[in-house]
């Protein structure tokens, strides 16, 4: 059987502790730092056992963040929670939560970086 296809994901940003604060805020998650000389690198909290990517914060000269990438969605009980801290955090959301049929629904918000990212809940 073909595993998914996205097993890791980095979200380039300009201001490290900005995008920790930032989705600190949003997930009520903490963040473990993996960073190298050059490259500041903050992952996410993860179980190898459970389903889903993995994935960090990283900053790295030449990897800038910024609309036009790829857009990861973040797993949510009701993405309409996390959407309602996006604002207090610091960033804006571009389209609030909305149905996509039989898979649920999405919210789309752009990070203190300018990155765009989803939410994603099946409620």
């Amino acid at each position: 059987m073909t595993p998914n296809p996205i097993t890791w994901f980095e979200l380039n940003v300009a201001d490290m502790e900005r995008a920790k604060a930032f989705y600190t805020a949003v997930f009520q998650v903490g963040f473990e730092d993996f960073s190298t000389p050059g490259m500041a690198y903050w992952c996410f909290p993860m179980q190898d056992d459970q389903v889903g990517a993995g994935g960090a914060l990283m900053q790295m000269e030449g990897c800038e963040p910024g609309k036009g990438g790829t857009m990861v969605y973040f797993t949510c009980q009701d993405c309409a929670v996390e959407e309602g801290r996006v604002v207090p955090a610091g960033g804006t959301v571009l389209r609030p939560k909305m149905a996509i049929g039989a898979f649920g629904f999405i919210s789309v918000v752009i990070d203190t970086e300018g990155n765009p990212i989803g939410l994603h809940s099946l409620a």
